[in-house]
């Protein structure tokens, strides 16, 4: 597991039931002429299923040096927050969106330029979190699904027959309250009025890159898809081949800004 920087801030956040959510913040400089501060934009990212905010220490690299804070978030029932009774993607979406308004609250961060950065699962809720929240200003998405149905199915018919199948996935359904159409990825993406920077690994194989072209393709107009050749799923650190990618995606996005001059 990554050492957490020594400039990282252990932050609580309270979720919208109660629970507590960790995180760190890592700050960028954002001191002007004359020891006066300006606000700046800031990136939240959050991890994928399984995983912590440590895991994603690699992305908040390329991120602070393009002057952003950063925040990286534990969801309920991973790394150091409390937790979950149940977890799925839209209870990702629901800490996302707890954490989002907290970063709004702060001194240092500009309200209007905040992007969602996440990995897999957390990567497609901070797709369903942009869908309905026009303020985010734009989405970085990191190996997401496309169809979280589709994928469950696939699984699933690995060990159930095809009428217990679709029985198991009106189940899951139920129990996390949501259909899978309300939250799928390649119908939340279309919704978005945020440029999405789509990422995949060439060598995913939990999550194949047709997916990233079938998001690409439901969102041509305000998507733009960069393939990792040598990434698999897990490849946080590939980030850093695309890194001038990243950067030019956030100034056309007006996320990022010159610097200010005397």
């Amino acid at each position: 597991m990554p050492r957490v920087p020594v400039d990282a801030i252990d932050i609580a956040i309270v979720a919208a039931n109660g629970k507590t959510l960790r995180a760190w913040l890592r700050e960028a400089p954002t001191v002007l002429p004359g020891n006066a501060r300006q606000q700046g934009a800031a990136a939240l990212v959050v991890h994928g299923w399984g995983g912590n905010a440590t895991d994603m220490l690699p992305v908040s690299e390329p991120l602070l040096d393009a002057g952003l804070h950063v925040l990286l978030l534990d969801v309920r029932g991973h790394g150091r927050s409390d937790d979950a009774d149940l977890t799925s993607m839209p209870t990702f979406a629901e800490d996302i969106s707890a954490a989002l308004v907290w970063l709004r609250t702060q001194p240092q961060v500009d309200p209007a330029r905040i992007v969602l950065v996440g990995h897999s699962v957390g990567a497609g809720a901070c797709l369903f979190v942009a869908a309905g929240d026009p303020a985010v200003a734009a989405v970085i998405s990191l190996a997401s699904m496309a169809d979280p149905e589709a994928f469950m199915s696939r699984r699933l018919r690995r060990r159930l027959p095809g009428p217990l199948t679709a029985f198991a996935l009106r189940f899951v359904e139920h129990a996390i309250g949501h259909r899978f159409a309300e939250f799928a990825p390649v119908h939340t993406i279309g919704q978005l009025r945020a440029p999405v920077l789509l990422l995949h690994g060439q060598r995913d194989t939990t999550i194949p890159l047709s997916d990233a072209y079938r998001l690409h393709a439901a969102a041509p107009d305000h998507s733009f898809l960069v393939v990792m050749p040598n990434a698999d799923h897990n490849s946080i650190e590939a980030l850093d081949g695309v890194t001038p990618a990243v950067l030019s995606f956030l100034r056309e996005a007006n996320v990022t800004r010159p610097r200010s001059t005397p």
